[in-house]
């Protein structure tokens, strides 16, 4: 029984999330000696393999994504381009699980980690506690759409929707449809839907900035370093991707020329029928869909007060400053499927320095 009076499991490691940075991190504590469910366990609150590809939209095909990267130890051949990313990463990940034996845990809800007894974390789920030494903590940013406020928005007579709920161009035939955000999820949808709506307006923040040529490690490189920057300093991360800029590939340059690509400067207010500028400018809507991106899914850590004043956790590779029982995975710098597998092999390598002494003899 622990001390605030829950029974708890005792594990060495406790992994929350069993996306592409779970599934890594959990790779390398198998390899480093650690046995699942006697040493580690992984649990993740989806209810399947895939994380939060499994929710994507159909349209977004294996063909259309960039910059997947395969997990360590297992390479993914034979992707059919057509098939959607949900079905492909699903099954890559489900055989992946199995492979390597790592008895993820699911569906599992974490509601919350605070402090324990004996040093030791304590990890509350929907399905009992668990008592760890260390937290490697992989949960993305999928579940916290971020949802921007402007006056008027609850006026709006149409559909609003982010991202996360997008169900493909389809439904958007014959309608009005207002895009909000310049990344790669905002210039995808608008192209899919251009060719099924009445009209589309696209409105954004910042000018969008398109990049040419090809992604080069050393522009990578760079790329990483600003958003480590940040997370250094204790404020919340920018994704990578906002700090490369959009590709300028062919179906961009396409957009470019038939006009769907016509960048607008965010509006002021939202109508009951549409948006407005400050100037007197008006837009009709039928739907509003917003992809403004997402926020850290950390919300169950609030516990520990792990939060910098400037708003964020700060981190050094994966390591929290405050807390270095905990490792942020996925999160700012490690937040592309590359880097996540990188910070899985960080996190595992520090975690047994913390520890101290192998799994086999504890």
């Amino acid at each position: 029984m622990n001390d605030t009076g829950v029974r708890a499991r005792e594990v060495d490691v406790v992994v929350v999330g069993a996306g592409q940075a779970g599934l890594s991190s959990a790779y390398h504590l198998r390899r480093s000696g650690y046995e699942p469910e006697r040493d580690f366990v992984v649990l993740d609150h989806a209810p399947r393999p895939g994380g939060a590809w499994q929710f994507r939209w159909p349209s977004l095909t294996f063909g259309k994504v960039h910059g997947m990267h395969e997990l360590p130890g297992m390479e993914l051949t034979d992707a059919d381009p057509d098939r959607p990313s949900a079905e492909v990463v699903g099954e890559y990940f489900d055989a992946y699980e199995r492979a390597f034996d790592l008895r993820v845990r699911r569906p599992v809800d974490v509601t919350a980690v605070r402090e324990g007894s004996d040093g030791r974390l304590l990890v509350e789920t929907d399905h009992g506690a668990w008592s760890a030494r260390a937290l490697i903590n992989a949960t993305g940013t999928w579940d916290r759409p971020f949802w921007p406020r402007y006056p008027g928005q609850e006026t709006f007579r149409g559909r609003q929707l982010h991202t996360a709920q997008y169900p493909g161009p389809e439904e958007f035939a014959g309608r009005h449809v207002v895009v909000v955000g310049g990344g790669a999820s905002g210039t995808q949808h608008l192209m899919e839907i251009a060719a099924y709506a009445a009209a589309t307006t696209w409105v954004t923040r910042r000018p969008p900035v398109f990049r040419e040529g090809p992604f080069t490690e050393e522009l990578g490189r760079a790329a990483v370093a600003l958003v480590d920057e940040r997370v250094r300093q204790g404020l919340p991360p920018r994704s990578v991707v906002s700090v490369t800029g959009l590709p300028l590939n062919d179906a961009i340059r396409q957009g470019l020329a038939d006009g769907v690509l016509d960048r607008r400067p965010m509006f002021d207010r939202i109508t009951p029928d549409g948006v407005e500028w400050a100037d007197g400018q008006r837009v009709e809507a039928d739907v509003i869909l917003w992809a403004t991106g997402f926020r850290a899914a950390i919300d169950h850590l609030a516990p520990l007060r792990l939060r910098e004043p400037g708003g964020g956790i700060r981190v050094e590779g994966t390591r929290v400053v405050a807390d270095p029982r905990i490792h942020l995975v996925g999160y700012g710098p490690s937040a592309s499927t590359i880097g996540a597998n990188r910070a899985g092999r960080a996190a595992v390598r520090d975690i047994r320095r913390l520890t101290a002494t192998s799994p086999a003899t504890m």
